[in-house]
């Protein structure tokens, strides 16, 4: 897989499937599957067994991974943009290619 244009804390919204239009900031990136966890997106329940944190167990909502693809930045504007990178100086920093704003 190559490198991600979403990382941590980026805010994004979903493009398409069941959770389309939402909007979240990205929880934890998965490099290597090509996927992020997304807050409050792709909500999924989960059956658990009782343990220390959980004594009573049952079922658990929570966040499944969503591919990156279906992921778009969201600008300052608040609207979806793709990732670009430029070299200013010595640094290589993403760009928004809607707005040419620096994220």
């Amino acid at each position: 897989m190559s490198k991600l244009k979403i990382k941590k804390g980026d805010n994004v919204v979903v493009l398409s499937g069941s959770s389309k239009g939402m909007k979240g900031s990205v929880l934890k990136v998965y490099p290597e599957k090509g996927k992020a966890i997304v807050e409050g997106v792709n909500k999924i329940k989960k059956h658990t067994k009782p343990n220390a944190e959980n004594p009573q167990g049952g079922i658990v909502e929570t966040e499944a991974p969503i591919y990156v693809s279906k992921l778009a930045l969201v600008d300052s504007n608040g609207n979806p943009t793709r990732v670009g990178y430029e070299i200013k100086g010595d640094k290589k920093v993403r760009i928004a290619k809607k707005t040419g704003k620096e994220i």
